[in-house]
């Protein structure tokens, strides 16, 4: 299997429902380096996988929805903690429907999974992969 990966970053805000959360229950601000990795059995006729620069842009594109945003704020998250996994999965789903809308070029159309990766610093880290339907 043949992987490719591009990265990019955001910054956040957001606070957490529930007592696991301890003080992160209260407004915080989160930095994260997010990594999409984009796997396929094969190469196109150039020996690409992606066109690594619409991979980068699609990223980007989707990442601004969420950048610089107070997540607490954003319908779409309404009654939902936006830990870590739970932002790998949306990025996910995000990135599945560009491949399936032809947004990462024809050599995406064979790309067979995902994964996403969210660092929220050295030491931590959490992602999402899946196959694509």
């Amino acid at each position: 299997m043949f992987s490719l990966t591009v990265a990019d970053h955001i910054m956040v805000a957001h606070s957490f429902r529930g007592e696991a959360f301890g003080p992160a229950q209260r407004v915080h601000g989160a930095t994260f380096v997010v990594e999409a990795e984009f796997r396929a059995p094969k190469l196109d006729d150039a020996n690409l996988l992606v066109d690594i620069a619409a991979a980068r842009v699609e990223l980007r594109r989707i990442l601004d929805e969420i950048d610089y945003r107070n997540l607490d704020e954003e319908p779409r998250f309404a009654g939902q903690n936006t830990s870590t996994e739970f932002l790998c999965h949306h990025i996910h789903g995000a990135l599945a429907a560009a491949v399936r809308e032809g947004r990462l070029g024809e050599s995406g159309r064979s790309v067979r999974s995902i994964k996403v990766l969210m660092r929220e610093s050295p030491l931590a880290w959490a992602a999402y992969e899946a196959d694509l339907a």
